[in-house]
């Protein structure tokens, strides 16, 4: 653990920042080319995100540094863009591949909490110290025809909704100095849970046309809530809260299996930001759940307010069989673990 996440009193400088940076991006980059056998001089991009902290030289420029990558790489670092970036990160990806061929990319999504850490007491900026936590996440992309073998994952479908038109949907998550002069921290309104619902509803009526079956689409036409679990077999919804986790599960209708990767994340490694829907897919990984044709359905919320939702394609039974570098590998046993509604103390 770097020192400035528990020295007292909170050390915020910007060395402490990047120290935890580094504590996060290195070895997760450093165990992922290891276990995929690529070199660094293979990846043509590199897409890091980071809502709070954006230094400079950027995260991605710390990634180019330290594992000497090409000069003609493609570098951007994402800011700003809450617990969504991850996808975002994803899209961008995307987009560069329908005008590149043979191509390889790095995304790496993390957040630093040392240096963001409230000291005042507005209750609706000290709920963030108790949510969030340092963690993040490495994985390459690529179209190559030589990945094709290696791959475990095949993305069909992205969709992204932003609701930042909306003042109350803007500001729902909203960093700002408090009224009492004790600091800056994030505010998280208490329409928070509403607005995350607006989005996803929005989000599905652009999703649900790609990815229900014919008869499902009817019957959504009838019915609010399609039934998606026609649509895919495993469910990873960003764990921003135990009330987000539980209000997405009902209003989708689904079951408390469903949603068992999302709650374990959220009560092992606690909000982890953008990163939190790929420990939700290693719980998976590690579980043995994913089989070759399985669909997996990722859903992340970020301030703006936006929600973004991608579809994968398990593509190799290999995802059943996880590395030793996945972060559930040596706890898996433990878990599912009941989560008690109120604790006493």
């Amino acid at each position: 653990m770097p020192d400035a996440v528990h020295e007292i009193p909170a050390n915020m400088s910007l060395r402490g920042m990047r120290e935890e940076m580094e504590v996060i991006l290195f070895p997760i980059v450093a165990d992922l080319l290891a276990a995929s056998g690529v070199h660094p001089w293979s990846i043509d991009a590199v897409v890091s995100n980071c809502s709070l902290s954006s230094p400079m030289p950027s995260l991605s420029a710390m990634l180019v540094n330290r594992f000497g990558l090409r000069r003609d790489v493609l570098s951007y670092s994402l800011s700003g863009m809450g617990c969504s970036a991850g996808l975002l990160a994803v899209d961008l990806v995307r987009d560069l591949m329908k005008v590149r061929s043979e191509f390889l990319a790095l995304v790496v999504s993390m957040e630093a909490v040392g240096p963001h850490g409230y000291c005042g007491k507005a209750k609706s900026m000290i709920v963030t110290n108790c949510l969030f936590r340092m963690g993040g996440a490495a994985l390459l992309l690529s179209n190559r025809e030589s990945s094709r073998a290696s791959s475990k994952y095949v993305l069909q479908h992205l969709v992204r909704t932003h609701l930042g038109h909306d003042d109350k949907a803007y500001r729902s998550v909203y960093q700002e100095p408090d009224e009492e002069g004790g600091g800056v921290g994030v505010s998280l309104s208490r329409a928070l849970l509403h607005i995350a619902g607006r989005a996803l509803s929005a989000n599905i009526a652009s999703l649900a046309p790609l990815v229900l079956p014919y008869s499902e689409q009817a019957r959504y036409a009838c019915f609010p809530v399609p039934n998606f679990r026609r649509a895919f077999e495993h469910l990873c919804v960003h764990a921003g809260g135990r009330a987000v986790i539980d209000g997405i599960e009902e209003r989708l209708n689904l079951r408390p299996e469903d949603m068992e990767a999302s709650r374990m994340t959220l009560y092992r490694f606690g909000n982890t930001s953008s990163s939190s829907i790929w420990y939700e897919l290693s719980y998976l990984e590690a579980k043995g759940r994913l089989r070759r044709g399985d669909r997996v359905w990722q859903i992340s919320f970020g301030s703006g307010f936006k929600c973004n939702s991608a579809m994968w394609r398990c593509v190799s039974d290999a995802a059943a069989a996880p590395s030793r570098c996945n972060v559930w590998h040596n706890i898996i046993h433990q878990f599912p673990v009941a989560v008690p509604e109120v604790l006493d103390h």
